[in-house]
């Protein structure tokens, strides 16, 4: 099977999720799945070797991709900056979200 590699970093096969190295994120990887191994392929490099579980609903993380993925989510944040520039928002009373809809004081409609 084809598919683009998804933000979280996981294929599933069957009902299980094998995680892929999260470099790939968003490119078109490869899944090559026998009866012992999971693998996924991207332009001919393996970024994914995972041995075959055959229970249901389990996630299997390859220790270096949780780490790489952790990597990509610090440095994304690191980059990430809360706004400054004083802009007030306006924060609207209940009331009038209770005169918009219609319904009165004693929670009946107007």
């Amino acid at each position: 099977a084809s598919t683009r590699l998804a933000r979280d970093h996981y294929v599933r096969i069957d009902s299980n999720d094998y995680s892929v190295h999260p470099a790939v994120i968003g490119r078109r990887i490869e899944i090559l799945v026998n009866l012992h191994r999971v693998r996924a392929m991207c332009e001919g490099r393996l970024v994914a070797d995972h041995a075959r579980v055959w229970c249901k609903h389990q996630t299997l993380t390859d220790p270096d991709h949780a780490v790489a993925g952790s990597q990509l989510r610090m440095a994304r944040s690191s980059r990430l900056r809360p706004v400054t520039d004083g802009a007030e928002v306006e924060q609207r009373k209940l009331t009038d979200y209770d005169t918009l809809l219609g319904i009165d004081d004693q929670g009946g409609v107007a």
